[in-house]
């Protein structure tokens, strides 16, 4: 009686045809041009017409890959939650977990670099229907309880240590460290154009770990 010797079944790449390429290198244009427009004008001000013109396509080309304005911001907010995630597995790798604050100054810093590199969408307003919108995209909410829930570890652990203020809320730690994001502190300082953008985010980080008490 002979085995039969079974060959080990490979993953082949999937082959996707020139249409296809096509429409996903739009697609990234577009999410590219609503990041960039998010970040420098809002939900609210950014039109639909803006997008496609910095695209170059018509208005009803763009509505074929997302029907809405909604979708267009969901999309480029899905796109720097996905960054901050591979950021955090990047954090996690190459960092003790025995320094969780080192791991959350290290994350504010990446935030504040984000924006001051006009990369990082401003966050919608409460009644914004944007933010409805957000709250039932499953990729959003999913990046978003995943990120939220490894820096309040983050945040316990250095509360743990005594390297981080224990007569905060962790809610309140980690909202803070959300607000750098869309801190219009750092846009004040990079427009007087008396500091660059490391020192700007020293300053910032040093206020927001630090304080201001002398």
């Amino acid at each position: 009686m002979t085995t039969a010797t079974l060959k080990p079944q490979t993953d082949t790449p999937v082959r996707r045809s020139f249409r296809q390429q096509m429409h996903l290198a739009r697609e990234d244009a577009i999410v590219s041009a609503v990041n960039r427009l998010l970040a420098e004008k809002g939900f609210e001000a950014m039109t639909v017409d803006e997008v496609a013109a910095e695209v170059g396509i018509a208005k009803a080309s763009l509505y074929k890959h997302f029907p809405s304005k909604e979708d267009l911001a969901a999309a480029a907010m899905v796109r720097v939650m996905n960054r901050a995630r591979a950021f955090l597995d990047d954090l996690e790798a190459s960092t003790s977990p025995d320094d969780p604050l080192g791991r959350l100054r290290a994350v504010a810093r990446w935030t504040m670099e984000v924006q001051l590199a006009g990369e990082m969408p401003s966050l919608p307003s409460e009644n914004s229907t944007l933010r409805a919108a957000l709250t039932t995209n499953k990729d959003y909410v999913d990046g978003l309880m995943d990120v939220s829930d490894r820096l309040g570890a983050w945040i316990t652990a250095a509360q743990a240590n005594g390297s981080l203020n224990q007569q905060l809320p962790p809610i309140a730690v980690l909202y803070t460290l959300y607000a750098r994001a869309c801190d219009p502190v750092l846009g004040f300082l990079k427009g007087s154009g008396l500091y660059t953008d490391d020192q700007i985010i020293e300053m910032v980080l040093v206020t927001c770990f630090d304080g201001l008490k002398g």
